[in-house]
C-alpha cells in the first residue's frame, strides 16, 4: 500500500468514477481509505444537546484502495506507484508512468546505498 494520507486521488471504479480528491485517513488493516468527498453516505442522528435538531448527517465512507489510483501531479494522470532505492540508500515512492519523485518512505541506509 503505497497511498498515503494527503495523497491526490482518482476514483477508478465506482459511483464516484473519475473524481479526484484528497485522501483524509488510510485504513491499513481494512485496506480501505477516507476520500475528501467521495462515498459520501447518511448516518442518521437522534437529537441530542450536541445535536440539537438530529436529521441526517453527511459524511464520507471507506473505499477500497484498489478502487483508487495515485494521481501524479507531474504527468497530470491516475497512475500506480512503485517503490525504488536512491544513490544515497533512502527509499521513495515514483509515479510508473513518468518516473517522478512521490516522496520518501524510508530513510537511507548503508547497505542499499550505491557505491
Amino acid at each position: 500500500m503505497l497511498i498515503k494520507t494527503g495523497d491526490t486521488v482518482e476514483v477508478i471504479a465506482g459511483a464516484d468514477k473519475g473524481k479526484q480528491s484528497r485522501v483524509i485517513e488510510v485504513l491499513r488493516a481494512d485496506g480501505k481509505a477516507l476520500v475528501e468527498g467521495v462515498a459520501k453516505v447518511y448516518k442518521h442522528v437522534r437529537r441530542s444537546q450536541k445535536h440539537p435538531q438530529g436529521g441526517r448527517l453527511s459524511k464520507e465512507a471507506p473505499i477500497q484502495l484498489s478502487n483508487l489510483a495515485y494521481f501524479c501531479s507531474a504527468c497530470s494522470k491516475a497512475t500506480r506507484l512503485g517503490s525504488r532505492f536512491k544513490d544515497d540508500g533512502s527509499k521513495e515512492r515514483f509515479c510508473k508512468k513518468c518516473g517522478a519523485s512521490a516522496g520518501e518512505l524510508a530513510p537511507a541506509k548503508k547497505a542499499h546505498a550505491k557505491k
